[in-house]
């Protein structure tokens, strides 16, 4: 299973560094003690937190001030395969992001679930909504 150094993970879910040691602290994701150096986080951990805590997913990690570029790194949340497409879930930040890829593709990148993949976002069409309070 992958593991990420804890300002990797901060950068990935758009939280501070004190917030993941906090969590590790706290006993909520766990840390990876065959990675020697710098504290590393393990993978698997930090997924089953974020599978529990569906709040997360709603947007409540944090405000990006930047423009992503349609450049958004994340952490692989899930996988589901069959032989020839997979289902790949990214958690972008505060943004869960979906993916339908070639299974092989999945191979080819070595994905796993605790992976670090970019989406990369080509919309040729991007509807836009307001709140009903403000209609």
């Amino acid at each position: 299973m992958p593991s990420h150094k804890v300002s990797t993970l901060a950068r990935l879910l758009s939280v501070s560094t004190d917030t993941v040691r906090r969590w590790i602290d706290d006993g909520h994701i766990e840390l990876d003690p065959t990675v020697p150096g710098p504290q590393h986080v393990d993978g698997a951990s930090v997924v089953r937190f974020l599978t529990e805590r569906p709040e997360l997913h709603a947007g409540s990690l944090g405000r990006q001030s930047h423009s992503m570029r349609n450049h958004m790194p994340g952490l692989v949340i899930d996988i589901v395969s069959d032989t020839v497409m997979s289902q790949v879930v990214l958690q972008c930040g505060p943004f869960r992001i979906v993916s339908l890829v070639s299974t092989e593709a999945v191979t080819e990148l070595g994905l796993s679930v605790g992976s670090v993949a970019i989406a990369q976002v080509k919309a040729t069409n991007v509807s836009l909504a307001v709140s009903p309070s403000r209609a």
